[in-house]
């Protein structure tokens, strides 16, 4: 089993034949379970009908949407609807029997909701804010993907959870592939994006382990903190090894497989 998450940028720019071909090609030899991002469609559409949005810094230097109960039915609207259906009309172009599904669906993601925020404000304080609906993944339920992907179908996963009463939760989309490949029992997560790996003072990392890993979450820009950070959580959970690569180089997933591109995170 692969875990495949393809952030913003693959969806919007990066679902070609290349990234197909190479999909199908990887299907022959593995199951698939995709997880997409989408923030800026979801930042897009909530401007485009009156809905600010806000975001906030985590004292570890985290960037993330401050979710509000409006944000929330906005967020969930795009991801499992917009979004979600946009990927799986291109699979299914491209003769991959894709399956969406979003984490509330059969309870596949659970999460707590989280009560207070620590973040720092643009003063530079720390403050505590209300945590509106934003969650931390707690339990993972693989049945549904694993008989989806029995059956021959390719799961598609929109990142949002349920909460503990129930409630809808916006869950950061690289996390919820790294739990979703731990719960699976991936032997592998491939994060595509739109740089080449994790680079640092101008210089790709081949190879870091775990330990490593931790030491650069700080010494990554926004966007790659949460991609390392979720490569951590999948190998804490189980998984092999996370690889951060481009979704657009020659055969990408193949390409990260392989060792080819990217970054390959392991225990060390």
């Amino acid at each position: 089993m692969i875990v495949l998450k393809i952030g913003g940028d693959i969806v919007e720019k990066g679902m070609n034949r290349n990234l197909s071909d190479d999909i199908k090609e990887t299907l022959k030899r593995d199951s698939m379970v995709i997880v997409h991002g989408g923030g800026d469609e979801v930042t897009r559409v909530a401007e485009k009908i009156g809905k600010k949005q806000v975001f906030i810094t985590s004292p570890s230097g985290i960037r993330s949407r401050y979710t509000d109960y409006e944000t929330v039915q906005i967020y969930t609207m795009v991801m499992a609807g917009k979004v979600n259906k946009t990927v799986v009309r291109w699979l299914l172009s491209e003769n991959i029997p894709a399956f969406g599904v979003s984490g509330v669906d059969a309870a596949i993601l659970r999460a707590r909701r989280k009560k207070r925020l620590l973040i720092i404000d643009e003063r530079g304080r720390r403050r505590i804010i209300e945590g509106g609906f934003t969650g931390k993944i707690i339990d993972v339920n693989p049945a549904p993907l694993n008989l989806l992907a029995l059956s021959g179908y390719v799961p598609v996963v929109a990142p949002i959870a349920v909460g503990e009463e129930h409630e809808l939760l916006n869950v950061d989309s690289d996390r919820a592939a790294a739990y979703l490949a731990g719960g699976l029992r991936a032997e592998s997560i491939i994060f595509l994006t739109d740089v080449r790996g994790v680079i640092v003072n101008g210089k790709l990392l081949k190879e870091i382990s775990l330990e490593e890993a931790e030491s650069l979450l700080r010494k990554v820009g926004p966007g790659m903190d949460k991609k390392v950070l979720a490569s951590i959580e999948a190998l804490r959970a189980g998984v092999k090894e996370a690889i951060i690569s481009s979704g657009f180089v020659e055969n990408p997933v193949t390409s990260a497989m392989e060792h080819k591109v990217g970054t390959v995170v392991t225990l060390g």
